[in-house]
Formats: structure tokens, sequence, C-alpha cells
């Protein structure tokens, strides 16, 4: 057997354990004898599922910048342009991104089983890349009629193709541009349709994520803490805003912003404001939530939610997420409020005018363990951050005491906070 055959065998081994893992899922409830069974197997053998992949392929549209991020009804043209083939500029675009870029997926959210097949690698290149330099190997691979095959193929690689006719749409953004020299006259203006650079979204998010959450910046913080020297330094994004798109369904948005929960990072256009005021530990009080409760963003925010609520909106979906958004913003202020705490020499919380509720010591005390075993042992048990959380939720609680809020909006904050909390366990954990 040549290297060409060897290498094609190879390409489809890797597709059939693709359909074969999937195939396998769904089979794993059903009982043989079940009519579903075998239509099932018939479903996914290699042949029927590549021919329906290759129909279905046509819903989806690889993009590198996309309309409904701007707007999840507008119905218009996204684009695929790879960042090298753009215009360098002064300016921070996705042509900085080169080769290291994710691309998206837009369409319909139940064919994107297609998109996971076709990024499956083989020998270092995805099986799309494949289909673009419609490789002789993956050909073969799809189908033993080299006629079908070849359209499979052509099928496959028009992923990343869009419509021959361009269009925006009302929804859409849309900017008049002046290119001319009298702002008067209609033809002194170009219009522009700005799209989502969600791939560059999506390289920003992820730098991010490591500045605030990776191995090393997390040991760079906690070596200033101690006040010791570290190799790398680190980086912090004052008033960093979260923009959630899709609501409880991400992945109708895009496949990138599905992988990142609908969460996409705003950055502040805005010069620092220092603050030289020292911090002072939280002595001769038994908790730190009504000194929390002073800063002016949370006071905005409790507020906020106060407002809204009183407002007597409609209980369904879009009061939840409102509801919901003011709660992020609080636990956002709390982790940012508690770091400062953690700036401070450790073991502050053994003076004896601190008389914080246990949890909360081991919350915002963290590195008193190093010195101290006694401490490390009881943080180690982990049982702390559910009071914590429980006392967050008895607070804003607190906050809304002249609504009628009882013990089915307090079960909700707490279930919000804990699973906001899981976002921040570096944080809280030190």
């Amino acid at each position: 057997m040549n290297s060409s055959i060897e290498e094609q065998s190879g390409i489809r081994r890797l597709m059939q354990g693709f359909i074969d893992d999937r195939l396998a899922t769904k089979l794993d409830k059903l009982a043989p004898d079940d009519p579903k069974y075998q239509s099932l197997q018939t479903q996914f053998d290699h042949e029927n599922w590549i021919a329906d992949a290759a129909r279905r392929v046509s819903q989806l549209q690889v993009v590198t910048h996309s309309l409904k991020a701007i707007h999840p009804d507008a119905k218009g043209t996204s684009l695929f342009a790879s960042p090298v083939s753009l215009p360098l500029t002064d300016l921070i675009s996705s042509r900085l991104l080169d080769d290291d870029y994710a691309a998206d997926v837009v369409g319909n959210a139940a064919a994107l089983d297609v998109y996971k097949f076709l990024k499956l690698e083989y020998e270092g290149k995805s099986l799309l890349e494949l289909a673009l330099d419609n490789d002789p190997r993956f050909v073969a691979a799809l189908n033993d009629d080299l006629g079908t095959a070849q359209d499979q193929a052509k099928a496959f690689a028009s992923i990343v193709q869009s419509s021959d006719v361009k269009a925006s749409s009302t929804r859409a953004k849309q900017i008049y541009w002046l290119i001319g020299d009298d702002p008067s006259k209609n033809d002194h203006y170009h219009l522009l349709a700005p799209l989502y650079p969600t791939s560059l979204v999506h390289k920003i998010y992820q730098t991010i994520q490591e500045d605030r959450f990776g191995d090393a910046p997390k040991a760079a913080r906690q070596a200033r803490r101690e006040r010791k020297a570290s190799e790398t330094g680190y980086q912090d994004y004052p008033n960093l805003a979260v923009q959630k798109l899709g609501g409880t369904k991400p992945q109708n948005i895009s496949q990138l912003n599905s992988e990142r929960g609908g969460t996409n990072y705003l950055l502040a256009s805005l010069p620092p404001q220092w603050e030289s005021s020292p911090i002072n530990a939280p002595l001769h009080t038994d908790s730190v939530f009504p000194r929390f409760g002073r800063q002016r963003e949370t006071q905005w925010l409790s507020r906020s939610l106060f407002k809204f609520l009183k407002s007597n909106p409609p209980r369904n979906m879009d009061t939840r997420v409102k509801v919901d958004a003011f709660v992020d913003g609080l636990i956002e202020e709390m982790v940012m409020f508690s770091a400062r705490f953690q700036m401070l020499e450790p073991g502050w919380s053994a003076d004896p005018n601190c008389r914080l509720a246990e949890a909360e010591a081991l919350w915002l005390d963290g590195m008193r363990g190093e010195t101290d075993e006694h401490f490390k042992a009881k943080r180690d048990q982990m049982d702390w951050p559910e009071e914590v959380e429980e006392r967050f939720a008895r607070w804003v609680n607190y906050q809304l005491r002249d609504l009628p809020v009882g013990d089915v909006e307090h079960a909700h904050w707490g279930r919000t906070i804990r699973e906001r909390l899981n976002v921040f366990q570096e944080v809280l954990y030190g």
C-alpha cells in the first residue's frame, strides 16, 4: 500500500471515529430491539452521514466578522476575511492576529456537529483546510464514487463563502462617513455597515482570561502580596465591563460566543483614577458587607435593582435576565472590594480588634494560612465559601427590605451567587 492510500485510509478512520462516537452517544440509552436503534445505525453509516453533513453544511458559515452579534435578529451578510489578507494600519484591528486566530461559525446551531467534524485534524491540518485545498486524499476518503466525493468536498469548502449577494439589515448599525469636503451634500458621504470582529474579540477574551486567572499572573499577585520578587508581571483591567450576547442561548449568536458563555469584555475607554487613600483592615466590625454597601458603585447597583423591582416588572425571562445582570454587577464589585484586603499584610485578622465572622476572615485574609497552621486547616475545609454566599444573599435581601422579597427570592440570590462565585474561585481562594 503506497503512502497516499495509507493517508487516505487514515483520514477515513478519523472521520469514522467521529461518526462512531456520535452514534454511540445516541445509542447509549436505546435497547437493541428499539426501532430507532437500527434507524440510527443506518443514519450513521459513513456514506449516509457524510452525504447528510454535506447537505447541512449550507446552513453554516465560517466567519471572522459577524452580523448577529450586533443584533440577534439581524439577517444579513457575515464575512470571512483571513487576518493576513487585511491591510496593515496604525490601529488595532483583526490584522494583528496574523495566523493566530480562531474562526467563528454562524448559522443553524443544530448543524454545529458538521463544523466540529470539519475541525478534526489530520497531521496538523483540519479537514476544513484539506477541503479548501481540494486535497485528493480527503476527497477520496469521503466517498468511493469520485464524482460524489468531489461534490461533497466542494460543499464542505463552501462553509467559508458568503452569499454572492451582500446585504445589511435594518437592525444592523450603519454609519454615514464623510469622505468629501461638504457635510451638507449626501454624495460626500459613504455608508458604512460595521461587522463584529468576532475572531479578534475571542482572542482578546482569551488574553484577559489568562491575565486574570492564569497560573503565572496568580503567582505574581501572590508575590506582590508577600512583597517578594517575581519573574513575571501581571496585568489588571480597571473598570472592566461584561456584555452578554445571546442571553440564555449564546449559541444562537455564534460558536465562539457559545464557548465564552456569551461573555464579551468591554475595556474602559477612560484614563485611570488613582486613589491614594490607605486601605484599612476591617476591624471593630463583625462583617465587611456594611462597608461594601457604602461603595459608590455598590450603592448605584443596589438602588437600580431596587428601583427596577419596585416598578413591578412582569414575571418573565427578560425581567430575570435584568435582575441577574444587576446581581452579577454586585458580585463583580464584591470581588474587587475583597481584593483590597488581600493586599494587606497577611495576618491582620489575628488582631484582637478583629471581630469579623470567621468565614469572612478566612475569605479576606487567605494568606494568613502561610504562617498560621490552625487558620490554614480551617480554610482548607472549604465550608467558608457557602457561608460567605449566604451572608451576601442576606445583604442583597436587606437592600430590598421594602419590597415583598421572601424565601423564594432569597433562594434565587443564593443560587445565583453560588453559580457566579465559581467563576471567581481563583480570586476567592487566593
